[in-house]
């Protein structure tokens, strides 16, 4: 005879809410770090796929050279804006305008607009919260350009995501972006790659720790020689990336 079904009973709640609250944090970190989510991150190579049809790199120590240079000035011209954006989400509009004017790469202002429109419009439909909701509706007012950096600041504040994971998070998808288009170039194989990557985890946090209090005021580009690869995408005869 079979013994009478039971009624599911769901795990007991932990009671410390702290701890909950942080679990709840990692869940959404370890989400938006996911290269399955949906941001358009993996079309841009950052300029990596024109330096390399130019010859400047051709293998794992060009590439580190590249990336570490790369690094430096995602520091210095990426996360002021994001982490401005973070501190005071009324400045969304001034940061956006002044991205504009401060990027002005059209290959690089492209991919920074492109990107941002898709976290917004992943983060409404993943998270719905009014308040993408309301932001994606009235870009026009409020977020005329959309580039990432302020995006991507807003949407992280949103979220409750604390400032420096969140610093951690925007330039680990930098790092990660970098690393994903030199093993779909074939400059290095995914182990090697991941090798790469891993070794830069150090890099990044130092260059957080150096550019975290920096504001709009300090922002600056690093690397020229970057600005002109990535400007030079478009000329490209065949290309794998859009940036």
């Amino acid at each position: 005879m079979m013994p009478a079904r039971s009624e599911f009973t769901p795990p007991t709640v932990p009671s410390d809410r702290g701890i909950a609250e942080s679990t709840n944090g990692d869940w959404l970190l370890w989400q938006l770090a996911d290269s399955a989510f949906p941001t358009g991150g993996f079309a841009h190579s950052g300029g990596l796929e024109a330096a390399w049809q130019h010859g400047e790199l051709r293998g794992a120590t060009e590439l580190k050279t590249f990336v570490e240079a790369s690094l430096d000035q995602f520091g210095h011209g990426a996360l002021p804006f994001m982490l401005g954006a973070f501190d005071d989400v009324e400045k969304l509009r001034e940061l956006d305008c002044l991205c504009e004017s401060f990027t002005t790469n059209h290959v690089a202002n492209r991919a920074s607009r492109l990107q941002g429109q898709a976290l917004l419009a992943s983060a409404e439909r993943i998270f719905r919260l009014p308040a993408f909701t309301a932001l994606r509706q009235s870009t026009s007012e409020h977020l005329p350009y959309c580039h990432l950096s302020p995006v991507f600041g807003v949407v992280v504040c949103s979220l409750d995501v604390d400032r420096v994971a969140a610093s951690r998070l925007f330039i680990f998808l930098h790092l990660r972006g970098l690393i994903a288009s030199a093993v779909r170039l074939g400059i290095v194989g995914p182990m090697e790659a991941q090798s790469i990557q891993h070794h830069f985890s150090p890099v990044a946090e130092s260059i957080l720790t150096r550019c975290q209090h920096f504001s709009v005021d300090d922002i600056a580009q690093t690397s020229p020689l970057l600005e002109i690869w990535q400007g030079a995408q478009d000329r490209l005869y065949s290309r794998l990336f859009q940036s």
